[in-house]
């Protein structure tokens, strides 16, 4: 892998082929992470619970000091179905340009010195904050409200009204005592920010290598401090002229910590914000839009940084050895400085290109996708939903071509009813434009923004960066040049050849070329980062006449049950993952065989499964000739699946025989330690995930001659038996 320097020197190149264009594309993500040794509810499934709240505000502590001039903001969460209450949400606001936007005290997760013993003075706070409204001068009024709800010392609770515009609603501050069980001393509220720059960078050093960061403290009680609850706020000038009032009206009265809750306040292309959010399993980080990949790189080097520093990880490992996504993916979104300025509305031919584009190039529906695709996945595409669908979204396309669309609604109309799964919900597409130009979804409907969901956590900023600028480098091409290709109906192949890492490789070689012609080629760095694909690398076993390697395919779990039923509607989905599937490489052996009898011969060895002789295909790469093939198989039985009457078929063994030779290798894959036994535990890192899976292969040479092959190999091959397809055969069938 490329050096940081390098990596980060090519990504700027990038941003500058993007910027001569004159195409404003922001990029935004929401990098989710998780305690990849924690076994509790909140880190397996559940969206709240156990530590998971007080880590977060430990994290955004620690992030808060990574991005200077952030203001530390608890605002009211989103409110999901079946859920009491709004969750949590921990907000860093900052300007841009990088200055302060707060000069008043700060929250008491971020406070260095000891708070005053005893209760605020929440009266005096009120009526600072009243003269300092008063002072704009806005019309104010400051009266008491209640007693305080949490218990504060009795303290009451106060609202402060202002006009500050005579045409707008008068705005209504809350001004409360807020008892605060969480602390910010994890190990870092009383460091120096350049001190938590250096253990964040150690942390994430520590993550790199597979070793498990710090671990939060447990909380204790604090003091109580005040609290000011913002209402809805809706320009940013406004809440630039507000800040400073409640900053002066703070240290008027003397308060050592003060916590800003309430409404999520605006941004615009001067402010940002970054969240700190609960989602199923994971923290979810919903990082703010960034203006270049290279600024896009720096802030995913802070975030991966706080989280590691924490204990918290953007993947997960198996006893097995197996890499699994941090259980909440890393989306990607791309918009404009405003939704008027997103290229997706300027240029609204982008869209239906864009849906083509991806259409022909399953590359980047599956390639760096996570585990849970296919039509009844997380990231459905839009030609993954049954012929009817498809055959619609072709005429959809030809519609708007045929038309002149001057409008953005227009245009998610045509294609809102396509970029969905099958049930209509456009949270589950691959390409999501819910936040578009959409009217039924007030407020946050219409950004501007499309989001590709269909991307795994990836396991460092560089590989989310490259990415990004792949992504960003395909939508720059497709809004700046004519792309009307039709869309393939790929049929059973989307499952079958797409499936395998190596098509998927191959297909993106082709889409690096496309950039290429169209003067967006992404630079050697960034193209070695795309294509590190080592976490689906199972292992290889070298012969004298030959080297077989084995990776772990896509497969396409179903839903078990009506996928309209309640129990399927919710955050998550009861699936059968029972299934397997293994991809064969087989190679002439390594250079130093080359020119021994076996070796030039190792096209001639043939490899079964059950008695069936694989039909491998001929392929080449940039390492030269090779063949490949799948193979699909039940790996366990699960408790409740679609086919109750199929068991476990683990392990796999594939049997390598020659028409000559007396001697034949059968080469198994175990799920498992193949003596049985149990691991030690979780694997420390990734290198030693990696080492489980090899040792997960066995080999062992039998004095017994194998049948000459009764099959035809090759690319024309068809099926001979049940369950064989023209790139994989499927155990299930035996």
């Amino acid at each position: 892998m490329e050096t940081d320097e390098v990596f980060e020197q090519a990504v700027q190149r990038h941003d500058a082929q993007v910027a001569a264009l004159g195409l404003p594309l922001w990029v935004g993500s929401e990098p989710t992470f998780t305690d990849r040794l924690a076994q509790t509810p909140a880190w397996l499934h559940a969206a709240l619970g156990d530590d998971k709240e007080p880590r977060a505000r430990a994290l955004a502590a620690t992030l808060s000091r990574l991005l200077p001039g952030a203001l530390l903001l608890r605002s009211v969460g989103r409110l999901y179905p079946g859920e009491k209450a709004p969750r949590w949400n921990l907000g860093l606001l900052r300007r841009r340009d990088g200055e302060p936007l707060w000069n008043g005290p700060p929250d008491p997760l971020l406070a260095t010195a000891p708070l005053a013993a005893g209760p605020p003075d929440i009266a005096a706070f009120a009526h600072a904050l009243a003269d300092a409204f008063a002072r704009q001068p806005w019309a104010t009024a400051c009266t008491e409200a209640a007693e305080a709800e949490d218990g504060a010392g009795g303290a009451s609770a106060w609202t402060v009204t202002t006009r500050c515009d005579a045409a707008a609603e008068p705005l209504r501050f809350a001004v409360r005592a807020h008892t605060d069980p969480s602390r910010a001393d994890t190990g870092t509220d009383a460091a120096t920010p350049a001190s938590i720059a250096t253990a964040a960078d150690d942390a994430a050093a520590a993550a790199a290598e597979g070793e498990p960061g710090a671990q939060t403290r447990p909380a204790a009680a604090r003091p109580a401090c005040a609290a000011i609850d913002l209402p809805e706020i809706t320009r940013v000038d406004t809440l630039l002229a507000v800040l400073p009032c409640v900053a002066h009206a703070a240290r008027a009265c003397g308060l050592g910590a003060l916590v800003i809750a309430g409404a999520t306040p605006p941004v615009d292309a001067t402010l940002e914000l970054t969240t700190v959010t609960p989602d199923p399993a994971v923290i979810e980080i919903n990082s703010a839009p960034s203006r270049t990949c290279a600024e896009f790189f720096w802030r995913s080097q802070q975030v991966y940084a706080a989280a590691a520093a924490h204990g918290l990880s953007p993947y997960r490992l198996y006893f097995n050895g197996q890499v699994a996504d941090s259980g909440g993916a890393g989306q990607i979104t791309f918009g404009g400085p405003t939704p008027e300025a997103s290229p997706f509305v300027t240029h609204l031919q982008l869209l239906p290109r864009l849906v083509r584009f991806f259409n022909r190039h399953p590359a980047l529906s599956y390639l760096f996708a996570h585990d849970f695709v296919g039509g009844s996945g997380q990231s459905v595409r839009a030609d993954e939903r049954g012929t009817g669908a498809f055959d619609d979204l072709v005429l959809a396309l030809a519609l708007l071509e045929r038309e002149t669309v001057t409008e953005p609604e227009l245009l998610w109309k045509s294609l809102a009813s396509f970029l969905c799964d099958a049930v209509g919900n456009s949270h589950r597409a691959e390409i999501n434009i819910e936040k578009l130009w959409n009217p039924h979804l007030a407020g946050r409907g219409r950004l501007g923004l499309v989001e590709f969901r269909g991307l795994r956590m990836q396991h460092t900023p560089q590989r989310a960066t490259a990415i990004a600028c792949l992504l960003r480098a395909v939508i720059a091409m497709l809004a700046t040049r004519p792309y009307a290709l039709p869309l393939i109906d790929w049929g059973r192949e989307l499952h079958d050849r797409f499936a395998l890492p190596f098509y998927l490789q191959a297909d993106l070689d082709t889409v690096l070329a496309e950039l290429d012609a169209a003067g967006l080629g992404l630079e050697a760095p960034i193209q070695a980062v795309l294509r590190h694909d080592a976490f689906r690398f199972l292992g290889q076993v070298d012969l004298p006449f030959g080297t077989l390697e084995l990776w772990r395919g896509l497969e396409f779990w179903p839903l078990v049950g009506d996928a309209a039923s309640p129990e399927q509607s919710g955050s998550s989905r009861f699936v059968d993952a029972s299934t397997t599937r293994i991809e064969i490489r087989w190679r002439p052996p390594s250079t130093g065989t080359v020119g021994t009898p076996d070796a030039d011969h190792w096209q001639d060895w043939a490899i079964t499964v059950d008695g069936v002789t694989l039909p491998l295909r001929p392929e080449r790469d940039n390492r030269g000739d090779l063949k490949v093939f799948g193979v699909r198989y039940a790996s366990f039985a699960p408790h409740s699946g679609l086919h109750p009457v199929l068991g476990s078929q683990a392990p796999l063994t594939l049997t390598l025989g020659h028409a000559d030779h007396d001697v034949q290798y059968a080469v198994t894959l175990h799920e498992w330690r193949p003596d049985g036994e149990a691991y030690p535990g979780l694997p420390a890192d990734l290198l030693e995930a990696g080492e489980r899976r090899a040792g997960r292969m066995t080999v062992a040479a039998k004095n017994r001659p194998m049948q000459a092959p009764t099959e035809e190999s090759g690319t024309e091959a068809r099926p001979a038996s049940p369950g064989l397809t023209a790139y994989s055969l499927d155990r299930r069938y035996r």
